[in-house]
């Protein structure tokens, strides 16, 4: 027996081939070496800054300058109501004393420095200012409805007086009368649109100033002299 043991040649066991359970085992040890690559690896990437286009920068600087241009056509007293730094309201006041070449200089100058500030703040003051806001709204119907009121009877002007102690009601009844003739004889409605800025113009807590037309004085004065002659 020994003998047969020590001439036996002792072959390598054969190695099986890798079934698909072991294949699916390397696999997975692998992926636990190989560098993840899915959708939170790529959301964790820096993606490159985009600076604004061309045209959405042409856009801004074109709002900014219109807005300039607002600021520019206000009176002074408003002017003096918006949210401006020291510096943008020194350079529009000088704007609004410039003509010609060193207005459009000034423009630019003035364009600069808004670029520089949030002008939200700003425009929404213009808003208020040019009746966009739904306060301004509604307080432009009221009045508007207090002036067809005012037209269609006199006794208005007792409610305006209440409301209104400073108002001129002397100047109130004379436009009534002109609106009216107006009216009647198909004529632009001059003394009718004077009637709303008087009445806006007391709801603002503010007095007649030179912005009144004077076109309207001088119909009123011709209109005056025609009731002397009617009496006449």
């Amino acid at each position: 027996m020994g003998a047969d043991w020590a001439g036996a040649i002792i072959l390598p066991r054969s190695r099986k081939p890798p079934t698909t359970q072991d294949s699916t085992r390397t696999m997975h040890s692998d992926s636990r070496h190989r560098p993840h690559s899915g959708p939170h690896h790529a959301a964790q990437s820096d993606e490159p800054f985009e600076p604004p286009s061309k045209s959405s920068l042409k856009r801004e600087m074109h709002a900014l300058q219109d807005l300039g241009e607002q600021l520019v056509a206000l009176s002074p007293e408003r002017l003096k109501k918006m949210p401006l730094p020291d510096g943008l309201y020194d350079a529009i006041r000088d704007a609004q004393r410039f003509k010609m070449e060193a207005r459009r200089r000034q423009m630019q100058y003035i364009g600069k420095l808004m670029r520089k500030i949030d002008p939200e703040p700003i425009q929404a003051q213009l808003d208020i200012i040019n009746g966009n806001s739904a306060t301004e709204v509604a307080k432009m119907h009221r009045l508007e409805r207090l002036r067809v009121d005012l037209l269609e009877d006199e006794k208005v002007i007792g409610t305006i007086a209440a409301t209104w102690p400073e108002a001129d009601l002397q100047y109130l009844r004379t436009l009534r009368r002109n609106a009216l003739k107006e009216r009647d004889a198909g004529k632009p409605p001059k003394a009718f649109r004077e009637i709303f800025r008087v009445l806006r113009e007391l709801e603002d807590g503010g007095a007649k100033d030179d912005e009144i037309d004077h076109e309207t004085d001088d119909d009123l004065g011709e209109d005056a002299a025609g009731d002397e002659a009617d009496k006449a």
